[in-house]
């Protein structure tokens, strides 16, 4: 695969690293029977020994390279740096896939700088897909400009949503609802990062998930954008980069129908609640 921006010394790193991070943790994909797993909030929020490894070699790689340069990741939390970039780090986003052997799962490496992310990179290791994108450079999938469908409906499309137990069940269950109801149809996989990353090329016409973190969606965001998508901003007036936030991407003709739903459906949780 060719390098499409070969001029940013942090996007040749950025892939280097993500390639590295993909042959670590198919290592450990490729023997689950000894895989170690724990729990984190509650039995569907899990961490392997294989999140903590893919993650601290990143850090280790990211250090080395750019000391000066702060890293956000799922396992370890924030390390702020001077430099103004900010590494925002899923190691393996769809754990839970990952250690039941589904292969829905992937890593996901956005660069912020400031308040926005230049680059974007979304490794899924058991296709070997690489989605990049870079601001005001356009987005690839192994190599090949992407773009989002321009032509699918929420009626004809598949939308991509996801869940947790951060919010109430009702909020995404009243969702799917109504989505249904308008002739729509859903899928979840596990992984947002890589939903996102199938709406940038085309697979998925949208993606909602009421609560998410911003090391599953930064890189999938700036993809969307680069591919011809629309996303809200993230995360949002009442969210932080260390909190999170409802995330909300989308072909640009599927945008308001989207919306609509998605305030119907919290307008109707009010009503009951």
């Amino acid at each position: 695969m060719h390098c499409e921006f070969p001029d940013d010394s942090r996007f040749v790193l950025a892939r280097g690293i993500i390639l590295e991070a993909a042959e670590t943790a198919l290592s450990y994909f490729s023997d689950l029977s000894k895989l170690a797993t724990g729990e984190k909030l509650n039995g569907q929020d899990v961490v392997s020994e294989a999140d903590k490894a893919v993650e601290a070699m990143i850090r280790a790689r990211i250090a080395a390279t750019f000391p000066d340069d702060g890293v956000l990741g799922e396992e370890e939390g924030l390390l702020e740096g001077p430099s103004g970039y900010l590494w925002v780090v899923d190691p393996i986003d769809g754990t839970s896939c990952f250690v039941h052997g589904i292969d829905q799962w992937c890593i996901s490496i956005a660069v912020m700088r400031g308040d926005g992310a230049v680059l974007g990179l979304i490794c899924q290791p058991t296709t070997g897909d690489l989605f990049v994108a870079r601001k005001d450079g356009g987005a690839f999938l192994n190599g090949k400009p992407m773009r989002v469908d321009g032509k699918t409906a929420i009626a004809t499309g598949l939308l991509g949503v996801g869940a947790n137990f951060r919010i109430p069940v009702k909020q995404v269950s009243r969702f799917i609802h109504l989505l249904l109801e308008a002739g729509g149809m859903f899928i979840r996989n596990g992984s947002g990062a890589l939903m996102l990353a199938e709406v940038a090329c085309g697979r998925l016409a949208g993606y909602y998930e009421p609560h998410i973190n911003a090391w599953d969606c930064m890189a999938g965001l700036l993809m969307i954008r680069e591919a011809g998508g629309w996303t809200e901003d993230f995360p949002g007036k009442n969210g932080t980069l260390l909190t999170g936030g409802p995330v909300i991407a989308a072909a640009s003709q599927v945008r308001d129908e989207l919306l609509q739903l998605i305030d119907r459906s919290l307008q109707d949780e009010r009503a009951i609640a």
